[in-house]
Order: structure tokens, then sequence, then C-alpha cells
């Protein structure tokens, strides 16, 4: 099993980027890091600089065929920056036009709602998300983790660091699911 995690050079959420990154590992999986620019990735805790984590490869390098799935951590910062990068937005894209298995939590829906992913599909997110999801063709719940298999891939989202452990064993499960079937 093989997963991204895509998050931009600033702004991740470092405990939505660490947690599934260690359950990914935990299950047998192998984890890298993907960003919009080489180099490394700072992490926050909500608005305080953390850690930094070295980029394995950038966005514009990479494609849906070289992984199993795709985690997008939140931060407010991280996802922002994201949707205005074309080469983030279209390997978002390319994980959906695949039928690849995605988890996105908190801000994390921000990339989705421009890649033009969520016609039709439920997710959760911060709640204040809600309108930008519905706008977008989403159907927004509050829920712990929802796991929509009403499209094209599997969509795990999550609202927030709280519900991480519930997050981590969904998307750990869709993406072993995904390795089963390929």
């Amino acid at each position: 099993m093989r997963i991204a995690f895509l998050v931009a050079p600033e702004g991740v959420e470092q405990v939505e980027l660490t947690e599934p990154w260690a359950a990914v590992e935990k299950a047998g999986g192998q984890a890298q890091l993907v960003s919009t620019a080489p180099g490394s990735a700072q992490g926050f805790h909500h608005l305080d600089k953390a850690d930094t984590f070295p980029v394995d490869l950038t966005a514009g390098e990479t494609s849906a065929a070289d992984f199993d799935g795709l985690v997008l951590p939140g931060g407010v910062a991280n996802p922002d920056f994201l949707r205005t990068d074309e080469a983030a937005v279209a390997l978002v894209r390319s994980f959906f036009t695949a039928g690849k298995p995605v988890a996105v939590i908190c801000h994390g829906p921000w990339t989705l709602v421009e890649a033009g992913v969520l016609p039709g599909r439920t997710l959760t997110s911060w709640p204040s998300l809600k309108t930008d999801i519905r706008n977008a063709g989403g159907s927004w719940v509050d829920e712990e983790v929802m796991v929509c298999t009403s499209g094209p891939n599997t969509l795990i989202s999550s609202r927030k660091p709280d519900d991480l452990e519930a997050f981590c064993a969904a998307a750990v499960r869709e993406f072993g699911a995904e390795r089963d079937r390929a």
C-alpha cells in the first residue's frame, strides 16, 4: 500500500499529517510526502510553527497511477495554498478519475471544492466549510467520520483532530481494500 500525503510547503496541521502517516506505516504501507515545491513542508500546531518534513515528490512529477490512495490533511492555510496550485488540484482530481480512495480531514475539502469532485458526494469537514461543500454540489454531514462510496472512488472524511482515531482506521481500511482489488 503506497499512500500520497499532499501538503503545501506551509500550513499543514501537523497532527493531521503525522497520525494518518503513522497509521499507514503501522498497517505495513509506505507513505510519501508530496508538495507543490521541493524541499520541506512546515507543520503547524494551529497557528504556531511545529516540525518540518522532507518532501519526497512534487505534485507536478507524480500521478494517481503511482499510489493506492491519497490523504489531504487540513490546517487552514494548507488547503488554501493547495487549491491555488494547478498541479496539486490536477493531482487530486486524478485520484477521483482513477477511482482511488481519498481521505480528507478538517479544512482539507477546500482542495476538493477547487478540483470540482464533490457533486453527488457526502462528506464532513470543519463546520465552516459546509457552505463551500454544498455550493460545490456535495452534501455536508456533522459526523466523526464519513465514508462515501457514491462516486468513482471512496471518499473518507472527518471534521477535526479529535476525530483522528476514527479517520485513520477508516482510511487504512479503505486503502487496504483498494490494494486488495488491484
